[in-house]
This record gives C-alpha cells, sequence and structure tokens, in this order.
C-alpha cells in the first residue's frame, strides 16, 4: 500500500496532529493510502538516543535516521511539520521534563571533564541546534506563496504599520573582521579527505577536524569572526543605542547556528552588561552561569550562588542604565538578552519592518530600533528593505507582488552543513585546512575566542539548484534573481557554477540574472510595489531569511507558503511552514483550552503530497484527494476558517474540522469517481446537518487549563482528548471506515 510519512514534532504543530492527523487517515484511506507517523521531536530525539539507558517501553528507534534514508530513496513521501532546533536552554528543559517523567538520561555536560561527560555532550550535540533539516532535505526548496492564499490577502490585507521617513531604525554590522570579510573558498579538483588543523604560536599542531570527505566539484569555505573586534563593534553599538535613544536589540540564529551564534549571543549579553561581568565574572562562570545561554538562565541561577542577590541588583542597574532593550514580552519582564533562541533573526526582523520598524519596549510600546547583526554576510538585506520602506512607506498587501524562493540546500549545502567544523579557537595561531597530500588549501591567522567555521556545498546540490531555478522561472514566466555577490569569496565561485550549468539549459526568453543580496532586495522591493514577482534564487540562509522576510510582509506570516522539496532521487519532502510562535500558542492553550495555530501549511503540504504520490504510484483517487483538497482550502479561506484571536471563536481543532467539511464536500460533487463521491456524500450531509453541534462542542472546552501530560513530550492519551473534544465530529469520521 503506498504510504505518507507525516512527522510528530514539537509545540503547537504536535498538538494540531492530534486533531489533524485522523482526518487525514481516514479520507486518505479510501485512496489506499496509509498515513504512518515517525516521531522527530526534541524529546524524541534525545530518547531516540539514550535507548540503551531506558526501559523496553520508552526506547524509541531513531527515526531520523531513518527518515534520512527514506529522502534518498524515490518512494520518500515526507510531510515535515515545524520542529524545535534546539537552543541549549531548550535541550536542558526537554532533559528535566524528561527526567521527571521517569527517564533515565543524564544531565547535560556543561563542562565535560571526563570521557564518559564527553560521550553523553556528543549524544546530546547531536539533537542540538537544526539538527533535522539537514538530514531530510536531500533536496533543493521550491517556496512560494499558493494562489489562494495570495488572492486572500490582497482581498483581506493584514495590518502594517506606518513607517515615518524619519525613522531612526537601522542595522548594525560589522562590515570587517567578521565571517563574510574573512571568507576563503575553494572548489575541489578531485575527491579528497581534509582535515582542520590548529597551529599555535608555538608551533604545536592540534587537530580540529580529520577525515573530512569531499567530492569533486565541491565548494569548501573557511572564514572566522574576531572576538575582539566583535567586543569592540558591540560596545559600540551599545553607547549608539543610548546615544540615540532608540532599543537595542540581537538578531542571530541561535538555533541553526547551533556553535557560532550562541557564542556571539554571550558576546552581546556580556558587552551590554560590560560593568556587570568586569565585577562578578569570574564568580558567574565558577557556578557555571554562561552569558552564551542568555540573561534569563543567569537570572535564574543567582538563587543558588553566594551573593546572587547582589550580582542580581548589578544586572537590574545595568538594565536601568544601559539603552532601553527591546523586549518579547514586555508583561513579564522578557528582554532580547533574555533567551537566545527567543529572537530570531529570520521572523524578528521582518516582524520590526511591518510593525513600522519599530520593537516593543518595556512599557509595551512600539520604538524605533538598532537592529544589531554582527556578522555582514546579509545584513546588507534588511537594511536595504528598512531604507525602502522609509522612503516610500509601508508595503501594501492588497497590491504588491510576491517573491518565491529558489533555495540552495540539498545535501547539508552551505552555512547549514558547518556546526561540526565551527570551533572556538583556545589560542593564538592559525588554523589551516588541509588536503589528504598535506597541501593548506586555506588558512588564518588567529586569536583566542575567535569563532572560526567552514562550510560545504557540493556540486551536485548546485546543479539541481540551477535546475529547479530555471524550471520554476519557465513555469511562472518570472524573473529570478540569483542573489550572489562577486566580491564575497563563496559567492564567487558560485556565479562561476551558476554561469556554467546554466548553459546546460534552455534558457532563451528567460530573464535570470545575478546580483548581490542588498541590491537583489532593492531590486525585488521595486518590482513588489508595482505588483510584480520575482523569483528570489538563494543559498541556505538567504533562503531561511527571505522566506520570512516577503511572506510576512505579503501575507502577514510564514506560515502559510507552499513548501516543497523536490528530492534528488525523486522522492518528495513536504515542508508545513514556520512554527515560531508556536511556544506561546502551547502556553494559551495550556492556560484557556485555545489553540491558536493555523493549520494552513499543512493544508498545502499534503495536497502537494497527495498529487506527488498520485504521479509516483499512478493513484487516481490520491490525485483526486490532492485536487478537491485544493478546492476545499480556498473554500476554506473565503469563508475564513482560520483560528480566531480569542475565545469564543474557533480555534485549530474548528478549522479542522471545517476543512473536513469543505473536502468531503468537494469529493461527494466530484464527478470522476462515482463510488468515491458515494462514500464521501453522507460524511459530507452529516457533517453539514451537524454543523451546529459540532462546532458547539468544540466552543464548549474553552475557557479552563488543559491537561496535556507535558510541553516537550505530552502525554499522547491527554493530548488526543484535548484535540478531539467533539464526540459528534470524532464519530462522523470514524464512520468514514
Amino acid at each position: 500500500m503506498a504510504k505518507i510519512i507525516y512527522t510528530h514534532t514539537d509545540e503547537a504543530p504536535l498538538l494540531a496532529t492530534y486533531s489533524f492527523l485522523p482526518i487525514i487517515a481516514a479520507y486518505a484511506k479510501t485512496a489506499g493510502v496509509d498515513v504512518e507517523t515517525r516521531d522527530i521531536s526534541l524529546a524524541g530525539r534525545v530518547i531516540a538516543q539514550f535507548s540503551d539507558r531506558l526501559t523496553d517501553e520508552q526506547r524509541l528507534d531513531d527515526a531520523l535516521a531513518e527518515l534520512g534514508e527514506l529522502a534518498t530513496k524515490p518512494e520518500a513521501n515526507i510531510i515535515k511539520l515545524p520542529n524545535i532546533s534546539a537552543s541549549i536552554p531548550q535541550l536542558k528543559a526537554t532533559i528535566a521534563e524528561l527526567q521527571s517523567q521517569g527517564y533515565d538520561l543524564p544531565d547535560y555536560p556543561e563542562n565535560p571533564q571526563t570521557d564518559e561527560d564527553r560521550e553523553v555532550r556528543a549524544r546530546y550535540d547531536k539533537v542540538k541546534g537544526s539538527a533535522v533539516n539537514p538530514v531530510l532535505r536531500e533536496g533543493n526548496s521550491d517556496r512560494r506563496a499558493p494562489a489562494s492564499v495570495k488572492n486572500y490577502a490582497k482581498a483581506h490585507p493584514h495590518s502594517m504599520g506606518a513607517w515615518s521617513s524619519d525613522s531612526k531604525t537601522s542595522v548594525a554590522t560589522m562590515g570587517h573582521d567578521d565571517f563574510r570579510s574573512n571568507e576563503q573558498s575553494v572548489v575541489l579538483p578531485a575527491d579528497d579527505t581534509l582535515s582542520i588543523v590548529h597551529v599555535g604560536s608555538d608551533g604545536q599542531e592540534t587537530v580540529l577536524k580529520e577525515g573530512l570527505a569531499v567530492l569533486e566539484g565541491e565548494v569548501v569555505d573557511a572564514t572566522f569572526m574576531s572576538a575582539a573586534h566583535l567586543d569592540e563593534f558591540l560596545e559600540q553599538q551599545v553607547a549608539k543605542a543610548k546615544a540615540d535613544g532608540v532599543l537595542f536589540s540581537a538578531h542571530l540564529k541561535a538555533t541553526m547556528m547551533k556553535v557560532s551564534d550562541p557564542i556571539i549571543f554571550g558576546h552581546v549579553v556580556r558587552a551590554y552588561f560590560a560593568d556587570v561581568f568586569a565585577q562578578y565574572g569570574e564568580q558567574l562562570a565558577a557556578a557555571g552561569l554562561s552569558a552564551n545561554d542568555g540573561l534569563g538562565a543567569i537570572l535564574s541561577g543567582l538563587d543558588k550562588v553566594d551573593g546572587g542577590a547582589e550580582i542580581k541588583a548589578a544586572f537590574e542597574k545595568g538594565l536601568a542604565e544601559g539603552p532601553a532593550l527591546a523586549m518579547v514580552d514586555s508583561d513579564k519582564g522578557i528582554t532580547n538578552l533574555h533567551v537566545p533562541s527567543d529572537v530570531i533573526i529570520d521572523a524578528s526582523m521582518p516582524a520590526m519592518i511591518r510593525t513600522s520598524g519599530q520593537m516593543w519596549n518595556a512599557d509595551g510600546e512600539q520604538q524605533d530600533t538598532l537592529a544589531v547583526i554582527p556578522d555582514s554576510s546579509y545584513a546588507g538585506v534588511y537594511q536595504a528593505a528598512i531604507d525602502d520602506c522609509r522612503t516610500h512607506g509601508a508595503l501594501d498587501p492588497s497590491t504588491m507582488g510576491s517573491v518565491p524562493n529558489v533555495g540552495l540546500m540539498a545535501k547539508a549545502a552551505e552555512e547549514y552543513g558547518s556546526h561540526d567544523k565551527t570551533f572556538e579557537i583556545p589560542a593564538a595561531g592559525k588554523v589551516e585546512v588541509r588536503n589528504a597530500s598535506g597541501d593548506v588549501l586555506m588558512s588564518h591567522d588567529v586569536e583566542a575566542g575567535d569563532i572560526w567555521r567552514a562550510c560545504q556545498t557540493k556540486d551536485a546540490s548546485i546543479r539541481d539548484w540551477v535546475k529547479l531555478a530555471v524550471t520554476r522561472a519557465r513555469a511562472s514566466e518570472t524573473p529570478a534573481i540569483f542573489w550572489l555577490d562577486e566580491t564575497r569569496a563563496h559567492d564567487a565561485n558560485l556565479i562561476a557554477l551558476v554561469q556554467k550549468y546554466l548553459a546546460d539549459h534552455d534558457t532563451e526568453g528567460l530573464d535570470i540574472q545575478v546580483m548581490a543580496p542588498a541590491e537583489a532586495t532593492t531590486y525585488s522591493l521595486e518590482r513588489i510595489r508595482k505588483g510584480e514577482d520575482t523569483i528570489s534564487v538563494t543559498g541556505n540562509v538567504l533562503r531561511d531569511y527571505n522566506t520570512d522576510l516577503f511572506p510576512i510582509l505579503e501575507l502577514g506570516t510564514s506560515a502559510k507558503m507552499l513548501s516543497i522539496v523536490p528530492l534528488m532521487n525523486g522522492g518528495g519532502l513536504f515542508e508545513t511552514g514556520a512554527g515560531g510562535s508556536a511556544p506561546k500558542h502551547v502556553q494559551q492553550l495550556v492556560k484557556e483550552d485555545y489553540l491558536r495555530w493555523d493549520s494552513l501549511g499543512e493544508f498545502f503540504a499534503l495536497a502537494a503530497s497527495l498529487e506527488h504520490l498520485a504521479d509516483y504510484d499512478d493513484n487516481k483517487r490520491a490525485k483526486i484527494l490532492g485536487d478537491t483538497l485544493d478546492k476545499a482550502t480556498e473554500t476554506f479561506l473565503n469563508e475564513d476558517r482560520s483560528p480566531g484571536r480569542k475565545l469564543g471563536t474557533i480555534d485549530n481543532r474548528g478549522s479542522h474540522f471545517y476543512l473536513a467539511l469543505y473536502w468531503a464536500e468537494e469529493l461527494a460533487k466530484q464527478t470522476e469517481d462515482a463510488d468515491l463521491a458515494a462514500a464521501f456524500a453522507s460524511l459530507a450531509t452529516s457533517l453539514r446537518e451537524n454543523e451546529q453541534t459540532i462546532v458547539d462542542e468544540l466552543l464548549a472546552v474553552q475557557g479552563k487549563p488543559a491537561d496535556i501530560g507535558g510541553y516537550f513530550r505530552p502525554d499522547a492519551e491527554k493530548a488526543a482528548a484535548v484535540m478531539r473534544p467533539s464526540a459528534t465530529f470524532n464519530d462522523a469520521i470514524a464512520s468514514l471506515g
């Protein structure tokens, strides 16, 4: 039997799955399609790493490794929901919750001293940061706004802030001594094995990484950020924000860049609280309280530190005397510097640009902001967007065009693949990348504390990326811009390869150009304001940034994008949008049994998955299911059945009911398969006749706390009971079988 793998992930998407998956399974079975789940949640991945310590009932297979293998096969059909890319605080919280549930897990070793500690730390490091996506993404990315979503946004434009021409908001970036400016890049002439070696000032050699297999044509980059210049830069920005009377905010990606960005975040915290760390830094370090974990972790740990009250008062004085901080939650006093994973650049910067170029201050009011983005690789993209809005005003969702994306990410391409090759340098000297013959391919002079990293991009991934760009440009009759900067080492090598591989395709009549990212931003925004579309063809990190930046401006959210990964060996990976606000949604559900999560991304992914399966398996019923789901989703949007924003309106569960109703009605009236139509006619009638009863049952549970048995690993029975409270609806779906 044909099958679809539906991933079991985290937070709000996981809770929504308890409601939506029974509907999917029931409908898919009518086409002979099984829907199976695989647990790639953060908790599930932790459990899989330590199965040798657990009971038979507790053990889990390594589902991520299994799906990684499946993604290389032509039969792959995987629907991937957003998952937690774990920061250290999130990982520690997961471990603590699992321990409380009876799992015999070791604590996370902050400073491993023994071989056992190092082995435990290595296991935990496998689930840290963006550990999931590089494993599953055996293809490049095709992300775009579905026509139904774009039309809905034009007909029902979301709120946009009003920009002022005298806005003080700006981006601060290093521009020198950072990853971009120090980058070196080589294209490997043949298969090889590389090593990364630190050569101390005394000539002592330490191997940082060995046995790094590379293929002919692979692009390998190496670079570093100077810690001394980073600190100097941050000191200047703290002073500038104070002098200009704007909010200070740092924008990083401490989840995806799981080695480099937490370290940079720690530098930001120390720079803002320079006086505190000058006086108490050694005491904090001795207590195991690290700036890399954020202000929140430090403050919560001070209760166990001698003199903790005095240190806490020093932090409070620092907050009072420093520049005003951008807030994550003004009501709770949670600042931009509390948790490294709270302010993720690809979500936080677009939200700021959409909201008049402002963030929230401690009083819960909007204020102009200095957005500190230390590395200059892509900071110019956001400055260009800010400059455009300051000059031309806010964008108009009712008329603006779109910026679809073709993203280079197959086989852990570019910066995504850098975690195991990123190091905080222990001592002055140089870091060399050597081939198997001992030749030095790249070399950097470094100082203690510098952050050095290497990245890889395989030639096959680049070829496929260029092919996908041409395919999308041809299919949509839309200009395609490769966002590449000839003055950056990595990009210069990619430009040469892009030009080489474009010659393999028929590009006659297509508008395909290469532009540096800031220039491409300005060009795309000019076209957007005229209602014109422009495909951005980008590397992996810019893919992440662009597929939030433009959708948040166009649609109000990035969760409504159609995200398809045509896998290089013929399978399909269908992603369901972003999960940036998922934690707040869970908190609301637990507090008042109301889940605001919008599953629209899941609807689009499922339709594309069914269409792909229909082609692969010649399954006509799967094709009908996919086509009718698209129509049902359009009705869903036109009828405004997305979750409301407050109690008394339908939430995620109600939206699933209406999607099921509209889908059943579309299936009942389609004329290609009379038996299928008959099977759904009675269900459609039942759902329509019992609409008010079902809605009443769904609304009746709202307003009181909900017990799901855990945050990172909910109890399955409790979560299912909470997310399926309508007996009438449940019985109707069961009757389809």
